[in-house]
């Protein structure tokens, strides 16, 4: 039974060192590369029909015997039955390309205008590069051309060829299938390789697609944690300063005066930073001015803690406890490097806000301990609440910590947080505090 084409295999390229002989289904035709293999494949059989007539008729133009006649008549016609069936099967060369060559060839040892159709159909096997299949269609066509000259054309015209002409004609036979294979050989290499090619473009481009889209996430994560960090702080401070006013009938004026300044230089603080991170999104990617201030100002460092300690004290009864430090002093943090001081002021700053937030008039100790060539430890803990009741808290994403986590991560520390039976949490953070050069 003849092997048929396999069906479309939905297979990436082949891979360097894979099998020569791993095919891929050849690539649909346009109508023209159609067209003009059936136009060629006739051709070739009208022209060797032709030739074949020529031959068997006598040069001189005697007339020839009746029988003789009749055999010559009977074998131009079946050679052209037998040409325009090999062409009728040409369109099955694709999904039969074995059967089809096969066939073409036998065709050949009875008629030579079937030796059309069979080298578009021997070519077309070939493609596939697959010696198994090619080495039966070289073989039936040099046994059908000895077959043709030995047999077949001296039984018609009773001149029987040399063994001797008929091997020359195998020779021969032998040469034409070895360039139809070779045609078909360097035909499917190609298909392959552009294949190939198309493939790689396409990869990179999905590649390069992934790429841009990673990078368009990475930002817009890294815009959600600043807006995170820096705003949600100012307004959570604003409305918990706010809430404060509205049930604490114990504070002072003093303290009522320094709440509303603190909500009034935390709202401004946030229109402010609300106007440079949007600046920031523009389409355009140009900055939006601010009373001649630069767009993007210096993020906060932690030498600016106490500042950040001293506006919560509305909220909680924070202290800050440098004494870990070398000097037991801020001054010693100027020489550590910004990017470790922005990443421990954002975590003091988140466990400040969540302080707030969830523990209102707790005491809240920053502790600050470390130093050059070795580790910063920031530790921020906060007892449970311990106000009558608890402030109507800003709404949260609770993805706070989750995002502060990733910063610490960046910055080559550690970040983990413990909750107390008693309400109490603490937030500690490791980073590593590069010694100046």
């Amino acid at each position: 039974m003849h092997p048929a084409a396999p069906p479309a295999p939905a297979l990436p390229a082949r891979a360097a060192g894979a099998p020569v002989d791993a095919p891929s289904r050849p690539p649909a035709l346009r109508p023209w590369s159609r067209i003009w293999r059936y136009l060629a494949a006739s051709g070739i059989a009208l022209v060797l029909w032709v030739s074949v007539a020529a031959d068997f008729l006598p040069v001189d133009g005697a007339p020839l015997p009746e029988d003789v006649e009749a055999r010559i008549g009977g074998a131009l016609v079946l050679d052209a039955l037998l040409g325009l069936a090999a062409l009728a099967m040409l369109p099955l060369r694709r999904r039969h390309p074995v059967l089809v060559a096969t066939l073409a060839g036998a065709m050949s040892g009875v008629s030579a205008s079937a030796v059309g159709a069979g080298v578009v159909a021997a070519v077309s096997v070939s493609t596939w590069r697959r010696w198994r299949w090619v080495v039966p269609v070289v073989a039936v066509w040099t046994g059908a051309t000895v077959f043709y000259e030995l047999v077949w054309r001296s039984s018609i015209a009773d001149d029987g060829a040399t063994v001797g002409f008929a091997a020359l004609a195998g020779g021969l036979a032998m040469g034409i299938i070895g360039t139809c294979v070779a045609t078909g050989f360097y035909i499917g290499a190609r298909r392959e390789l552009v294949a190939t090619l198309r493939q790689r473009a396409e990869t990179a481009e999905r590649e390069q697609a992934a790429k841009a889209d990673a990078a368009r996430g990475a930002e817009r994560t890294r815009i959600a944690r600043e807006m995170h960090d820096v705003l949600a702080h100012r307004i959570s401070l604003v409305a918990m300063h706010a809430g404060a006013l509205a049930y604490r009938t114990d504070l002072s004026r003093e303290e009522t005066a320094e709440a509303a300044d603190v909500i009034q230089r935390s709202a401004h603080l946030a229109l402010s930073e609300l106007r440079e991170v949007l600046g920031v999104l523009r389409a355009d990617g140009t900055p939006v001015p601010d009373d001649g201030a630069p767009a993007e100002p210096p993020q906060p460092l932690l030498t600016q803690v106490r500042e950040l300690v001293d506006g919560a004290r509305v909220q909680v009864e924070a202290v800050l406890d440098p004494a870990g430090l070398p000097g037991g002093d801020l001054r010693a943090l100027v020489d550590l490097p910004a990017t470790t001081s922005r990443t421990a002021y954002r975590v003091v700053q988140e466990a400040l806000t969540n302080a707030c937030k969830h523990a209102p008039g707790s005491d809240v100790v920053v502790h600050l301990a470390g130093g050059p060539g070795g580790l910063l430890t920031v530790e921020v803990h906060n007892g449970p609440p311990v106000w009558g009741r608890p402030v109507p808290a800003a709404p949260g994403s609770g993805f706070g910590l989750v995002g502060l986590a990733e910063r610490v991560a960046l910055a080559g520390g550690v970040l983990e947080n413990v909750s107390g039976p008693d309400g109490s949490f603490t937030v500690r953070c490791w980073l590593p505090w590069e010694e100046s050069r």
